[in-house]
């Protein structure tokens, strides 16, 4: 059943400390204008086709928009094996990766994108069973 599901992530209570800090991340607005970018990229990616972001790409566009060099094709293959991943987890993480490096801007899927992406396939793994 968690095999259907793209992204698991643990989230730790804060600490009290952290609270208090006057520490600041990015900011929401940056973040939306991120999240926009992402989506217009998608939405010009899949113009003429069926789907309208990377979530719905078939094993077709897939293959076709998430590209690996042989250096990530090495790391997902070792993530594979060692949490046992399915085929269904494999188109997944591609996809997941492929959004990831729509967020950063990238054209390409590259080893960073690859290896958050199985980061967050491996909840499961680490905790579920």
């Amino acid at each position: 059943m968690l095999d259907r599901i793209d992204i698991h992530i643990d989230v730790p209570a804060v600490k009290v400390q952290e609270l208090s800090a006057q520490e600041n991340g990015e900011s929401s607005a940056n973040i939306r204008v991120r999240v926009v970018e992402a989506r217009n990229l998608q939405l010009q990616r899949f113009a003429g086709e069926a789907v309208y972001c990377n979530a719905q790409m078939t094993p077709r566009l897939i293959r076709q928009h998430c590209q690996l060099a042989p250096s990530a094709q090495q790391l997902l293959e070792r993530a594979m094996q060692k949490y046992g991943l399915s085929a269904r987890a494999y188109d997944r993480i591609l996809k997941v990766s492929r959004t990831i490096a729509d967020l950063s801007g990238e054209p390409a899927v590259n080893e960073q994108h690859l290896s958050e992406a199985v980061n967050y396939r491996t909840l499961d793994r680490n905790y579920w069973q």
